[in-house]
Formats: structure tokens, C-alpha cells, sequence
């Protein structure tokens, strides 16, 4: 039994090594609109939600009142780097993040990044990770926080949540995981700045450059495990993305679905930590996951609607 699926392990590799992955014949526009009218999704691709408003939501929920007999509120952002809307068709009962929180009732929608929904004229700012992040964190497109593509350094004009709520003094820490260097660990890094600002004023926020997808999983478990976990952390996981680049942005690539379930894997032992946290039962948690932009062939950045649609799973709303 062990030889057979190491034999079809490598069966399923070759197709990936002379490229037969990557394009996919089969990822039209039409089988996209089919496969996202399968998900039960609570809005369509019309009414999708712009990623900017996921800001707004974690803002609300710190300042609406604590409901009775929670004493804290906290939020960890789950990121599913380069996961399309349609790779929800992948989702099992077991050991999924996406399933425990519409499980604990949570709401399940469309969203869209590049700055326009579709079909609504060309992109305002690349589908990719630094602009899909960065409106997410700072509630607002590139026009205004000049971030349009990969490698362009944020101003401090509109700081991302995790500074925003720490020195207005809303929480007293956050967290930023991730093992892509672009975010802060470069001269062009998206968060350099900020990184700098924090720094330098000494705020509670940190920075966690980690060395790889399982390093950023248990880097989030180990820091929600704590007592004193941060009260805002945002955690990003990169299996999508990555194996989208290597072997192409579809649900039909058996990698790609590899890397998609890699990331449940690690949102489901994600949200259980937090479960299992002894302060549990007082602590009044916003759980998200979600989706900086889609792909499309080998890449992303461009406008069609298998790069533009993303997801958003919250534990309530």
C-alpha cells in the first residue's frame, strides 16, 4: 500500500513537471460562474463585498459593547494568500477552518480586491498581495494609501489596523505573521515604514517574519496559546499562492488543492488554539478568514474574475 502511494504521488507530480498544469483549459469564465453558484455563498458576484469593509468590521466589533459575561475583545485575521473563491468547492467537515466557523453559525460571502468588483471596468490596483493585504488593514484602495502593487512602501497617512488600534490605545497588542518577505522584510517592503514607526515609538505590535507556512502556523498557536495573546493578530497562510505559482491557479490542479487544504489544515488548528484558551468563555472573539486575491494561469494581478473574487468567512455577522 505504501509503494502504490508513493507510486501515485509521483504519477500525479508529472503532469505539474512538463507544465500540463498551469493554464488550464478547463478554467473559463463559464465553469467559474457555475462553480461559485455551487458554494453557499450568502450574497452573488454583484453584490460582492469590497475587501476595504473588512476594516470597518473589525472596527466595529472592538467598539460595540462587550456582550455580558465577556470581559475582552480580541480578532485574528486568517489569510489564505492567493486562494480563489471557487476553491471553496474544496472544503471538507474535517479539519477545515473554513467549515468550523460557518459550523459555530458564522456568514460566508463573496468579496472582491483590485480596488472594482466585476465586471466593472479594469483594476484600480494589481490583484496581488501587498495592494489585497493593505486594503484590508488600512480600509481604503491604493488611491489613497499608494499602495498598487508588490515592492511600493506605505506611507503613515492611513497605518494599518494593527498600529491604528494599538496607539489610539483600543488594545494593547497586535501581531503580524507571515513568512512572505514583502510585507516588512525588505527596503520595498509594503510595511517598512510602519515596522520603523512602531519601533521607534515603541508600540506593541509585532512584526513575525517566519521561515515558511508550517513556521507561520505555529508561531499563530504559540502566540494565541499565551495568556496575554495579542488582541489583534492577523496570521497568513500561503499554501494557495505558492503552489498557484508553481503549478498554476485552478481548482483542478491536484497541487493546488493540495495547497488550499494545507491552509485549512492550519486555520482549523489555528481556531481551535483559540478555543482552547483557559479565558476562553470570557473573551469575545472576531474570527475572519479570507483572501488577499485569486489567480489565474500561473499568476495574478490582472482583472479577470478568477483573480478578482475572493472569500470572506467570519464566525458572525
Amino acid at each position: 500500500m505504501a509503494f502504490l502511494a508513493k507510486l501515485m504521488s509521483i504519477i500525479m507530480f508529472i503532469p505539474a513537471l512538463f507544465g500540463f498544469y498551469g493554464n488550464d483549459p478547463k478554467d473559463t469564465e463559464e465553469a467559474y460562474l457555475a462553480t461559485i453558484e455551487s458554494i453557499p455563498y450568502e450574497n452573488t458576484i454583484e453584490t460582492a463585498i469590497p475587501q476595504t469593509e473588512i476594516y470597518d468590521m473589525i472596527i466595529d466589533h472592538y467598539n460595540s459593547p462587550l456582550p455580558e459575561g465577556k470581559t475582552e475583545k480580541k480578532v485574528v485575521v486568517i489569510g489564505y494568500d492567493g486562494c480563489r473563491a471557487d476553491a471553496l468547492t474544496l472544503m471538507k467537515d474535517e479539519n477545515s477552518g473554513i467549515s468550523t466557523v460557518l459550523n459555530d453559525g458564522g456568514s460566508l460571502n463573496l468579496a472582491y480586491c483590485g480596488g472594482v468588483n466585476y465586471p466593472d471596468g479594469e483594476n484600480t490596483q494589481d490583484t496581488s498581495t501587498a495592494p489585497g493585504w493593505c486594503s484590508l488593514l488600512t480600509g481604503v484602495w491604493a488611491d489613497k494609501n499608494g499602495v498598487y502593487g508588490n515592492g511600493q512602501p506605505k506611507s503613515l497617512e492611513y497605518k494599518t489596523l494593527l498600529t491604528e488600534l494599538v496607539e489610539n490605545g483600543t488594545i494593547d497588542s497586535a501581531s503580524f505573521i507571515t513568512k512572505w518577505g514583502g510585507h516588512f522584510s525588505k527596503s520595498d517592503s509594503t510595511y517598512i515604514n510602519e515596522k520603523e514607526y512602531c519601533e521607534e515609538n515603541e508600540l506593541n505590535v509585532a512584526f513575525n517574519k517566519t521561515s515558511g507556512n508550517k513556521a507561520s502556523a505555529k508561531k499563530a498557536k504559540k502566540e494565541l496559546a499565551k495568556a496575554d495573546c495579542p488582541d489583534f493578530m492577523i496570521a497568513i497562510y500561503e499554501g494557495t499562492d505558492g503552489n498557484g505559482h508553481d503549478f498554476g491557479f485552478s481548482i483542478n490542479n491536484p497541487f493546488y488543492q493540495k495547497g488550499f487544504n494545507q491552509n485549512e489544515k492550519f486555520a482549523y488548528d489555528t481556531i481551535n488554539t483559540i478555543k482552547n484558551r483557559d479565558t476562553f468563555a470570557t473573551e469575545d472573539w472576531l474570527i475572519i478568514i479570507t483572501s488577499d486575491h485569486g489567480g489565474f494561469g500561473k499568476g495574478h494581478g490582472g482583472p479577470t474574475i478568477q483573480e478578482r473574487m475572493i472569500f470572506l468567512a467570519v464566525n458572525r455577522y
